[in-house]
């Protein structure tokens, strides 16, 4: 079964090495390229976190990536709802959607206190409309405790999508623990997706120990998926360097019925991302 990675870092940062290791991987890209092979994922998608002004940014060839929109990556410090800011990195954020190996802006509301509905955001939306790349969205938890969730609850997702109907928007992680509410924003807008990342950490001893532990999670997450019934809407994501890779297809198999499995671990991605890998 073909598999691609719809979410997930690469780096060489020290927190990304440490959370490999707990995962019983190497922050490598050798290691990578290695276990991708031996578990047939022939393709990722890099949620970027490098300068916009990086233009041509290159990754290894099985991956391809998001640019991310965030303080760390624009130029200036005054962030996107800075008028001079969004002036000077939107003919750069316009640059990387024109390359093939680009295939989506990426926000990181939590992580930024900003509102993604906000008008802020319409010429961003607007490059993103005109080049036909989604908007992925971090939603969910946050790993800093400097975070504000209000910002980064799925719900916010509602106002985005409705507002700014010509764009595809994809929910990162399923805006976890948030399931219920992701699942309403999933089931009033069509044009919202979901990936599936970020919901394991770590490397998995016992899976049926895990499953007893977290049991009403567990059910929750697959209770939604399987109320919405919108399985060409999910992707298969894991957040390396944070999960065991083997661990989060066992997972997935789990959560998802195996009649869907083609769809949710590559052929959506394959649609949703317009990623041309043959």
């Amino acid at each position: 079964m073909r598999i691609i990675d719809a979410h997930l870092h690469f780096g060489k940062e020290p927190y990304f090495d440490e959370i490999a290791r707990a995962a019983q991987h190497e922050n490598t890209e050798a290691h990578l390229r290695k276990v991708y092979q031996e578990l047939g994922i022939v393709h990722g998608i890099v949620m970027g976190n490098r300068p916009v002004a990086d233009t041509k940014t290159t990754y290894p060839s099985m991956l391809s990536y998001c640019i991310g929109i965030e303080h760390n990556t624009l130029p200036g410090t005054g962030g996107w709802l800075d008028p001079d800011v969004r002036a000077e990195a939107l003919p750069l954020i316009e640059r990387h959607l024109q390359r093939d190996t680009c295939v989506g802006i990426k926000l990181y509301p939590g992580y930024e206190h900003y509102w993604i509905y906000d008008d802020a955001f319409a010429p961003l939306y607007a490059l993103a409309a005109r080049y036909d790349k989604p908007v992925a969205v971090h939603t969910g938890l946050t790993a800093s405790p400097d975070g504000l969730l209000k910002y980064s609850h799925p719900s916010v997702m509602d106002e985005a999508a409705t507002k700014f109907r010509d764009v595809q928007f994809v929910m990162c992680h399923f805006g976890e623990p948030w399931y219920t509410d992701a699942a309403a924003v999933l089931e009033k807008n069509p044009n919202v997706a979901a990936d599936l990342s970020g919901i394991l950490e770590g490397k998995i001893t016992d899976f049926p120990a895990f499953y007893r532990q977290q049991q009403t999670y567990i059910a929750q997450l697959k209770g939604w998926i399987s109320y919405l019934g919108c399985y060409d809407r999910f992707m298969f994501g894991t957040d390396w360097p944070l999960a065991n890779l083997g661990d989060y297809i066992t997972f997935t198999k789990d959560i998802i019925p195996e009649k869907h499995w083609p769809a949710v671990f590559a052929e959506n991605a394959e649609r949703i991302y317009h990623l041309k890998l043959h």
